[in-house]
């Protein structure tokens, strides 16, 4: 029972140490740093192994797209203003379908055109990291909320 503790305590120091040599030696110092930043679109460089072309082309595609994306946005926001009126003004059923209707269209082409962007986006990387992208970029895509276009803030702010 004397060396019961000691040897706990033992096995505890080692398994911290383990995993804190594991996790130093499994995450890049560069892409750390770059999300503590916040900066997205020097998190997409780094995570992506993108070169100096294809940034620049994904900068420009982005700034690009960023005007359309608001304006989607905007007409989804307004649509949900509408149907809040409707639903708080005691309107029809017929009214009211209507209204859901239009903001569902609405949000239907916002997210058509954010996955063919990030679609876009993809073709710019290499085969393999444009699939990784896609794969964590687009099931996210349908639960967009559409307060505001995306920005490219990793870290949000309160």
């Amino acid at each position: 029972m004397k060396y019961l503790f000691a040897t706990l305590g033992l096995l505890l120091a080692v398994a911290v140490a383990t995993g804190v040599v594991c996790y130093r030696m499994s995450c890049d110092p560069e892409l750390h740093a770059v999300i503590k930043k916040g900066d997205a679109m020097e998190w997409l460089r780094t995570d992506f192994h993108l070169d100096r072309q294809q940034f620049a082309a994904i900068r420009q595609l982005h700034d690009s797209y960023a005007g359309t994306c608001g304006e989607h946005c905007r007409r989804i926001q307004e649509a949900a203003r509408v149907k809040q009126a409707l639903l708080a003004g005691g309107a029809s059923d017929a009214e009211l379908q209507a209204a859901n209707q239009r903001l569902q269209e609405l949000r239907l082409v916002c997210e058509t055109a954010i996955a063919r962007h990030v679609h876009q986006v993809a073709t710019l990387m290499s085969p393999q990291d444009g699939q990784r992208y896609l794969a964590l970029v687009l099931p996210k895509i349908a639960d967009f909320d559409h307060q505001a276009a995306p920005d490219l803030h990793l870290n949000p702010t309160p």
